[in-house]
């Protein structure tokens, strides 16, 4: 696999800035078989993913802009060049500018080796 991470967080922003939402995703690898995933998330200024749980081991590096990582009374904030370890609780992330990251997870279950 060989795929150009810039030309997709352009693109991925480009969508999040003009949708409602405000936020845009794009799986770069993962899949039911594997353990590692690995997820691009544009968000626009001023936009959030919700408060939700920590499915495994995480990480966000951030690409672009700068973002919040919020976990109850704590928060760290991340900008490009930033790899953010995400806390094993409940958890939301805010684009505090136009913002890309990149994140990465390890299910804590087994593949499927059917």
């Amino acid at each position: 696999m060989n795929i150009s991470l810039t030309a997709l967080a352009r693109e991925q922003l480009e969508i999040a800035t003009s949708a409602a939402s405000g936020r845009s995703a794009h799986s770069v690898r993962g899949g039911h078989e594997h353990t590692l995933h690995q997820t691009m998330i544009a968000l626009a200024a001023g936009h959030s993913l919700g408060e939700h749980a920590n499915p495994g081991e995480a990480t966000v590096h951030v690409l672009q802009g700068r973002v919040r990582l919020v976990a109850g009374d704590d928060s760290w904030g991340g900008a490009a060049g930033h790899l953010i370890e995400v806390p094993d609780s409940r958890h939301s992330l805010e684009a505090i500018e136009d913002s890309v990251v990149l994140l990465t997870t390890v299910s804590t279950r087994a593949p499927s080796t059917d």
